[in-house]
């Protein structure tokens, strides 16, 4: 396992950065409008929320249709993500899929992947990934997935917490950085506004909003004025997908989350010659890279914790 930490708490502004090569699965629960993880599985499950708060699961980046090294069988990851997701839900209240249900938008990869995650038996809620849109502009994807979404970015309540779904895929050249769009960008403003500042705020979208390293693409170039939207809630929660890794950030009250895979693991930021599956990742441990993310909010609580089981555990 590698990590690597950078705290700072001067103002309540922090800075944290975890890339964990030997686990998955984080509870997130949502209350108070304050993050924090419970380890899935073992005596941390102890801590479920009760009763009003939000608990809700994250899964990303299943690529269906891939079939290379280092796995040759997507659709057998992402079933035993979804297994696991069922396994440890709890009262989690919905599914969020993170982008990149597909790798080349076919109709049987959204079938596949569709009929597997509706074995999780949650209310499902996606985010397209640049490999979601490559046929017909997305259609078929939004059609599908964000139903009266028409172009994949969609807000909606649950339990107090406001959920936002962006897109930042869409024209995605290759090795470029995401972009939301001016369109989106009013929207997303018009979206947030009247809203109080003490409503806890998720925001999912597939390539992170914050810049984890440009040369590979891995940001969003109009992420910053999505984020000035967001400054004045007391809490707000990022989450992504896109880099197949996890790594956070906390900077004032909005943290950033990325999460694993349930396909195949990406080199760390700048120590391959680009982005791109591993490989030459030993089989015997690809499962040990794979994952799935629970998510909960605990009132009374400022810290947030990132803890990690692998599905292959």
């Amino acid at each position: 396992m590698t990590q690597t930490d950078d705290i700072a708490t001067e103002n309540r502004r922090g800075f944290l950065k975890c890339m964990l090569w030997a686990g998955t699965g984080v509870v997130w629960t949502v209350a108070g409008g304050v993050p924090r993880s419970a380890l899935i599985g073992g005596g941390a499950m102890a801590a479920t929320p009760a009763g009003g708060d939000l608990t809700f699961v994250q899964i990303s980046d299943s690529h269906i249709g891939f079939a290379k090294a280092p796995n040759t069988d997507t659709a057998a990851t992402l079933k035993e993500a979804v297994d696991r997701v069922a396994e440890i839900k709890g009262n989690a209240s919905l599914l969020i899929h993170t982008g990149d249900v597909s790798q080349l938008s076919r109709a049987a990869q959204f079938d596949t992947a569709e009929q597997i995650v509706k074995g999780a038996g949650m209310d499902t809620h996606y985010v397209p990934g640049e490999h979601d849109v490559l046929e017909d502009d997305g259609k078929s994807f939004f059609e599908r997935f964000t139903k009266g979404a028409a172009r994949g970015y969609y807000s909606f309540d649950q339990q107090g917490v406001h959920f936002i779904g962006l897109n930042n895929v869409q024209d995605l050249k290759s090795g470029g950085l995401g972009n939301l769009g001016q369109d989106q960008l009013e929207w997303l403003e018009k979206d947030l506004s009247g809203r109080s500042a003490s409503q806890p705020i998720v925001v999912m979208a597939h390539i992170p909003l914050w810049t984890v390293y440009q040369d590979w693409g891995w940001g969003t170039d109009d992420g910053a004025k999505a984020l000035s939207y967001l400054k004045r809630f007391g809490s707000v929660t990022v989450l992504n997908g896109h880099i197949h890794q996890v790594m956070q950030k906390v900077e004032g009250n909005v943290a950033f989350h990325t999460a694993r895979s349930t396909a195949f693991p990406q080199a760390a930021p700048g120590s391959a010659s680009g982005p791109g599956p591993i490989k030459d990742f030993p089989p015997d441990r690809l499962r040990t890279v794979l994952g799935v993310t629970k998510v909960s909010q605990i009132r009374g609580s400022a810290q947030l914790a990132i803890v990690d089981t692998p599905l292959g555990a």
